[in-house]
């Protein structure tokens, strides 16, 4: 069931927050829906202008809608990450994504909030909801590179003043996070004053955290042993996530960790089995994608309804966010690296 991330932050504010996931082809999102299923954890889907580049945005868009009616006790939203704002228009006109966000973070004080609320005007029209970004984040993401010198925190004087002169639903903070597999380097590091000094300016206003993946160090071990080279990769420690949900962040944004998982799943099998059998079949190291073989826990769960009572939402206010990895037995080359996920549990109380 396709929901609004609004619907989503109510339930979150103060107490978890939601994994946002970017995902690019099938395996990604049959993983993704799987994970979040087994830990009965609501999400966001996030695409990205490259991923809507990478085969076609209806390919993708097609996917989707088949994992809703393979999965219809799956709570989620499909979000435009990092959208401009041709492509921000192109997918609030699509009838299919229930949220987008406008990056106008390169721009200066007054185009920002000038770009925003067009998009702001046109999204709420439709039904959507808009995530805006104030501050810039460090790092490379697809066509999003920021350096450390030209990075800035979000100014929290500026918040107040940019959420009601745009509208926005939900704002990307820079606190000091990086999008991709080396965060923290040089002078770097998460500043929670920032965050506090944000939330007192805009109490019980959705906030985003750009740049969280963890960077798992067994998987980027595991990946330079068979011949890559990310020497001091790090992520942020999943530990504050925690104060960070406390803080006013109700969305987390994974990406990295995904591709990290692809990436080692290539070269691990690779190298290791360098003759690979074109007649195995990916249904041998997965379950099958129909209701009928999942699990007997899955379809005994309460209706997707229910979850939307926060009283529901897992056990002592549980965020719950997944970890994409894929078991290293299964050995199958490149097919299904999300087969297998564990979830990760953070107990905010």
């Amino acid at each position: 069931m396709i929901v609004t991330t609004k619907k989503l932050f109510e339930a979150a504010y103060g107490k978890y927050a939601i994994g946002a996931y970017n995902i690019n082809n099938l395996e990604q999102t049959m993983g993704l829906f799987r994970g979040n299923l087994m830990s009965k954890a609501p999400f966001i889907i996030q695409i990205s202008k490259g991923s809507r580049d990478y085969t076609d945005k209806e390919m993708l868009q097609s996917i989707i809608v088949a994992a809703d009616k393979v999965f219809p006790e799956a709570v989620f939203a499909v979000h435009l990450d990092h959208g401009d704002e041709e492509t921000c228009y192109d997918c609030i006109n699509s009838g299919f994504y229930s949220s987008v966000m406008i990056d106008a973070s390169h721009l200066n004080f007054e185009e920002n909030i000038a770009t925003t609320k067009r998009v702001v005007e046109a999204a709420h029209a439709k039904g959507l909801v808009v995530e805006a970004e104030l501050g810039q984040l460090g790092g490379v993401e697809e066509h999003v590179q920021v350096s450390e010198e030209e990075a800035k925190l979000t100014n929290p004087a500026q918040a107040r003043e940019f959420v009601d002169r745009t509208g926005c639903d939900s704002l990307a903070v820079a606190i000091g996070t990086s999008h991709g597999a080396f965060k923290f380097s040089g002078s770097q590091s998460l500043h929670f004053d920032v965050l506090a000094e944000i939330q007192k300016q805009l109490p019980g206003f959705p906030l985003v955290m750009h740049g969280s993946s963890s960077v798992p160090q067994d998987e980027v071990e595991r990946i330079n042993k068979t011949g890559g080279k990310l020497q001091g990769a790090k992520g942020v420690d999943a530990d504050q996530f925690k104060r960070a949900a406390e803080l006013g962040v109700t969305k987390i944004n994974i990406d990295t960790d995904g591709r990290l998982v692809w990436t080692r799943v290539l070269v691990n099998t690779s190298s290791s089995t360098p003759k690979c059998s074109t007649s195995a079949s990916p249904a041998k190291f997965s379950w099958m994608n129909t209701p009928n073989s999942l699990p007997a826990r899955m379809k005994n769960w309460a209706v997707p309804e229910s979850w939307m009572r926060s009283e529901n939402w897992s056990a002592n206010n549980l965020a719950v966010f997944s970890v994409m990895r894929r078991d290293a037995d299964v050995g199958f080359p490149a097919c299904v690296p999300f087969s297998m996920i564990q979830s990760q549990e953070i107990k905010l109380s």
